[in-house]
């Protein structure tokens, strides 16, 4: 399989748990690894005092089983922890580098039977085979390897390392075979997280957008150089797109959030977000570094855009965890602006503990604090997120590129920028769309590791 070397290492994210965790080695395997998962999660777990006594848990137990059985009421108030047997792969996948295809897609019914469904391609990465094969945002998935996909089938169609794609058409509420497939091979692949940047003219105004879809710390320059770009070329109005934005970094958030806040030169060194910890882990860092440690403050960005007094995000039940932090973090500063869907609802983040002896390779993303804005707001951790201020569905077909100021969500926005530079489809030479019935309301990677709603941040211990 090629491999794409990448020319970072992210030391920080196989951090071990830096508290010594005492082990007896005097049982199995199973039991030193479950008891060194007990002692990690007791001293980092935010949840820690609602965990079982460790005398009522099965020591014996597989420990990726262990790790679950002592979450604290597991899939309702902590919906987020998890555990990977390979810390290797748990790196990877936090710095954005996952085996793929490289496609996200929405689900769609094709008829009203809904017996079958169709993967309409949501975006593309870059340099992924399916970049290279010529797919796109809008193109249709039909078949996998002659197979019609099915709501039996549609969540293990696409394990294959090889993969034949089977293409459709849609047009006026029909889907079709175009009789033409595509065959992709996965690769290990650095996501780039900057889908698309432009500057749209829109109704008197120069309107920056950008679509991003992961927190990396690696694509922080490259982020900024975003922000140079528009602000070089005198944007007045910003619009975010997060639709696909699952989480990430959290110190990549709080970049974003720099570059975005009005009057950056007044707020540098002023409180931007402030971090709750348990209170054993709070007990030591207040011995080590005292109130320094829960908050982050802002810092001066060149780029920091300035002047602006709103901004947009467009939003989906994918917008989750570092995505819902910026728009936390802005609340109380500007005018913020949310399109689309409710968000994922996380308000929780993690950091990578790993065995400090390297007695075993499990890597633990345990959630290990909240956090609230400046406001000490910290409101949006339920099932419902945060709502939009102007609701709509994606479900219009077929998809409009990201970026062009025709595409569904994007184009509520600009209306509310300026209604008066909109133009009928007829008069901007737009191929007419229609809604189609979504099978499901979030889109879905290729790899399923990818869609993870997550912020991680490295201990301060």
């Amino acid at each position: 399989m090629k491999k794409i070397l990448v020319p970072f290492v992210f030391i920080f994210l196989l951090m071990a748990c830096k508290k010594d965790v005492t082990i007896s080695n005097s049982g199995t395997l199973s039991e030193d690894v479950n008891t060194w998962i007990y002692n990690s999660m007791s001293y980092y777990y935010l949840w820690n005092t609602n965990m079982p006594k460790i005398s009522a848990t099965n020591l014996k137990d597989n420990p990726m089983n262990y790790f679950y059985s002592i979450l604290y009421d597991y899939r309702k108030t902590d919906r987020f922890s998890w555990i990977d047997s390979s810390a290797s792969n748990l790196a990877n996948q936090l710095n954005g580098i996952n085996t793929v295809l490289g496609i996200k897609y929405s689900i769609f019914y094709t008829d009203n039977t809904q017996a079958n469904i169709a993967f309409v391609i949501a975006y593309v990465l870059k340099g992924s085979p399916a970049e290279k094969a010529g797919l796109k945002r809008g193109d249709i998935i039909l078949k996998v390897d002659d197979k019609t996909i099915t709501p039996s089938n549609y969540t293990s169609i696409l394990q294959n390392e090889t993969l034949k794609l089977g293409l459709g058409s849609y047009a006026s509420g029909v889907f079709t075979s175009t009789g033409t497939s595509a065959s992709l091979t996965k690769v290990e692949l650095q996501t780039n997280p900057i889908l698309k940047d432009t500057i749209i003219k829109w109704g008197g105004k120069k309107v920056g957008y950008i679509a991003y879809i992961q927190f990396l710390s690696s694509f922080d320059d490259s982020l900024r150089n975003v922000f140079g770009r528009f602000k070089a070329n005198g944007v007045n109005e910003l619009v975010v797109d997060l639709r696909y934005n699952g989480g990430g970094y959290v110190s990549s958030s709080d970049l974003m959030t720099n570059l975005i806040v009005k009057d950056i030169s007044a707020r540098a060194g002023t409180v931007m977000n402030k971090k709750v910890y348990n209170a054993t882990y709070t007990e030591e860092l207040n011995k080590s570094s005292g109130s320094s440690a829960f908050n982050t403050n802002f810092k001066f960005e060149n780029n920091n855009l300035g002047t602006l007094s709103r901004v947009f995000f467009l939003i989906s039940n994918s917008s989750a965890s570092a995505s819902e932090l910026v728009i936390n973090n802005l609340k109380p500063f500007m005018d913020v602006i949310l399109v689309g869907e409710h968000t994922y609802g996380k308000n929780v983040g993690s950091f990578t503990l790993t065995d400090s002896k390297n007695r075993w390779n499990y890597g633990l993303q345990p959630i290990t604090f909240k956090i609230a804005n400046a406001k000490d707001e910290s409101n949006y951790g339920t099932a419902e997120g945060f709502l939009p201020n102007i609701a709509i569905t994606d479900n219009v077909l077929p998809f409009k590129q990201l970026g062009d100021p025709y595409e569904t969500v994007l184009n509520k926005a600009l209306l509310f920028i300026s209604p008066t530079a909109f133009q009928p489809f007829s008069a901007s030479g737009n191929t007419p769309q229609t809604k189609a019935t979504l099978f499901q309301n979030k889109a879905v990677s290729d790899n399923i590791k990818m869609d993870r709603q997550d912020m991680w941040m490295k201990p301060n211990l």
